[in-house]
């Protein structure tokens, strides 16, 4: 049982230039959540941080990148907003990621929680220098 245990949590590094960004947010969502570890339970939070970088160089596949269309519906009658992948891309990509990811986790109190340990960068500048990371590789 994991009541009486610490967790041990592992920094993980991400390289996400040309890499495409399902595939990138799949593993993203396992390694928050803890499922790669033997002590994953899904009412507790063991999974790890992860800092993901070059997050402006993604890729997605087919025509996505000028049709995929977000929408954002603000309250109002009527007020229904859609955003472009490529206009959000210039604008925000740390969004792209986010909302991409955000649908693969829990719809529960966790996701918060889990979001939290995921630090984007847009360049390879980081500020986790100090830090002994565990270097993930997507082929």
């Amino acid at each position: 049982m994991l009541l009486n245990k610490k967790v041990i949590r592992k920094w993980y590094l991400l390289d996400a230039e040309n890499k495409n960004l399902g595939r990138i947010s799949t593993l993203i969502s396992l390694i928050l959540q803890g499922k790669n570890k033997s002590e994953y339970s899904s009412n507790i939070d063991v999974g790890d941080y992860i800092v993901l970088i070059n997050a402006k160089k993604i890729k997605v596949t087919g025509n996505k990148f000028n049709n995929k269309i977000y929408y954002k519906h603000t309250g109002y009658i009527g007020n229904l907003k859609k955003y472009c992948f490529k206009d959000i891309m210039q604008k925000n990509p740390k969004y792209i990621i986010i909302h991409s990811i955000k649908g693969m986790l829990p719809k529960n109190k966790l996701q918060n929680i889990f979001i939290k340990k995921l630090k984007i960068f847009l360049d390879s500048n980081h500020t986790y220098k100090n830090i002994k990371f565990n270097i993930l590789d997507i082929n």
